[in-house]
């Protein structure tokens, strides 16, 4: 299993299905420009899917090294969004939500 592999599904654990009651979103993730994976949250319930998904409402671009940091609660992704670490492509509000879907 690839450190990315790894890192989404500890994201995955840690998922909080009350914060996901009534929702219905595709959060992209594009890791070191070439991985590519979706979470797909619907009605508290976390799909992990590899690859593209042309439905995701926002996608985060961003290295290994930081998806591992944020992961795993040593990177904070606010910081690491000011800092450059972290880009937002599509609903930029949605991805402040990510922290209620899998709190730390």
């Amino acid at each position: 299993m690839t450190d990315v592999a790894k890192a989404v599904e500890a994201m995955k654990a840690k998922f909080n299905p009350a914060a996901a009651a009534g929702l219905d979103l595709v959060f992209g993730f594009r890791i070191d420009e070439t991985k590519n994976f979706a979470l797909i949250v619907k009605d508290g319930t976390c799909e992990l899917q590899e690859g593209e998904n042309p439905d995701a409402n926002c996608t985060l671009v961003m290295d290994t090294e930081t998806l591992k940091g944020i992961v795993s609660g040593e990177t904070d992704g606010m910081q690491a969004f000011m800092g450059g670490k972290l880009r937002v492509e599509g609903d930029m509000m949605l991805s402040m939500k990510l922290s209620e879907l899998f709190p730390a």
